[in-house]
């Protein structure tokens, strides 16, 4: 691990996007830049990481889901999101945030660019 100055890269797609939960998990608002990752996709799960392709019936159910990236391998699966700019520290928090039915692994985004993204288990 680092000594928490220099920046990682993090693909975000979903709740990480916010400031409220940023601001909760960073300490900070963290703004993004725009871009893409192809060959995945999001994809419903619920609490226990299990694909649920179903509708949302209640806002009950709506708590236990959420939308998580699975890698597919189609070059016409396309994510769209946002790239934070994160120290270690803050990469170790979003980990704990994440940590529930995702891990961490490092993708090339379809700029280029590298960064860190979760995917489901």
């Amino acid at each position: 691990m680092s000594d928490g100055t220099d920046a990682e890269s993090l693909f975000t797609y979903g709740t990480l996007q916010s400031s409220d939960v940023q601001l909760d998990t960073f300490g900070r608002r963290v703004d993004g830049d725009d871009d893409a990752l192809t060959g995945f996709r999001l994809e419903w799960i619920d609490a226990t990481g299990v694909h649920d392709p179903g509708g949302v019936d209640t806002a009950s159910a709506l708590a236990d889901r959420h939308r998580a990236l699975r890698r597919t391998d189609d070059p016409r699966d396309r994510v769209f999101g946002s790239v934070l700019q994160l120290t270690a520290d803050e990469l170790d928090a979003a980990d704990e945030y994440m940590a529930t039915v995702s891990r961490r692994t490092r993708v090339t985004l379809s700029s280029g660019a590298e960064a860190w993204v979760y995917v489901a288990v």
